[in-house]
């Protein structure tokens, strides 16, 4: 077999199968044929961007520390997809952009729907993250970053219960109006159904328009993929997502990782979407990471093809 990643040879067994029933990509990633084209259901988007949070939202809830050099060889595993955007570290104080732009192509500032979860999670309330991310949206405007804003708890807080679309739509009108360019709305703790997902989003596409949107979806409930096949047929064409479903929330008792990039890649490709990435490069990327951390993948994708 060659050079032939371990991960497909694991999967040999299922290529001919996934191949007839559209549900793995050609070898060229992304790559469409007729039939998947004409596969494609109505209302979606023709491609659908995936942003990596593993290496940063996986990694960081982690009970043991990753070794730098184990960091960087799964980030640059990951470099190898296809993937166009990998989300790689964090930093919590705004004196600290300067240090972090020399390497930087991006940042991200992070707040919350809920009162409780952001006074918890970055230990401010409300109002006065806002007047933190503009200081740090405006210096990474001056150095040309573009800055991503994130909202966490859209769907549910773990402090607070239910949360309103209003509320949702009001932290993330700030957030798109002080610069960010895209705005991700969190399922923090996957208590999100394609019902919530659904009213949330109708609430903030009044005011920020869904090419300047994105989800991120934590698959507590079994929900997350979907959630995320909901906001693609909202017109939403940006998802967020992590290696082996990597993640968590440390300040929600019981919430599960984020959604696997393997899983999201396997329902992209069935349903004829080119994301550009090549799955079976992911799921390799994945086993080295899990091994690296002594974890079992949460990704169903990964452990049917692992196990066959």
């Amino acid at each position: 077999m060659g050079n032939m990643p371990s991960a497909v040879k694991h999967c040999l067994s299922y290529q001919q199968l996934l191949r007839e029933h559209l549900w793995i990509a050609d070898s060229v990633a992304g790559a469409l044929d007729p039939a998947q084209e004409s596969s494609q259901l109505s209302g979606l988007p023709e491609f659908v961007k995936i942003v990596e949070v593993g290496p940063r939202d996986g990694l960081q809830n982690e009970k043991v520390i990753v070794p730098t050099d184990i960091k960087i060889e799964f980030i640059n595993q990951l470099s190898q997809t296809g993937l166009s955007v990998i989300e790689v570290t964090s930093f919590v104080s705004s004196r600290w952009v300067p240090q972090v732009a020399a390497g930087a192509t991006e940042i991200s500032v992070f707040g919350a729907a809920s009162e409780s979860f952001s006074k918890k999670n970055i230990n401010c309330s409300i109002e006065e993250s806002m007047e933190k991310f503009e200081e740090v949206v405006k210096s990474a405007r001056h150095m040309n970053i573009p800055a991503r804003g994130y909202v966490s708890c859209t769907l549910g807080c773990p402090y607070e219960g239910s949360i309103t679309p209003q509320k949702v739509t009001e932290v993330s009108k700030r957030l798109y109006g002080m610069g960010c360019y895209e705005i991700s709305l969190g399922d923090t703790i996957g208590v999100g159904t394609p019902g919530s997902m659904k009213r949330m989003l109708e609430s903030v596409m009044k005011e920020i328009p869904p090419s300047a949107l994105a989800v991120h979806c934590h698959d507590t409930y079994g929900q997350a993929l979907a959630n995320i096949l909901t906001a693609l047929q909202m017109g939403i064409n940006v998802v967020d997502s992590a290696v082996s479903g990597l993640g968590g929330c440390p300040y929600a008792k019981g919430a599960s990782g984020n959604v696997a990039t393997e899983d999201l890649l396997y329902m992209l490709n069935g349903l004829g979407l080119n994301t550009g990435v090549n799955l079976y490069k992911v799921m390799e990327a994945g086993n080295f990471i899990c091994k690296a951390v002594n974890k079992t993948t949460n990704s169903k994708v990964a452990q049917a093809s692992f196990n066959a």
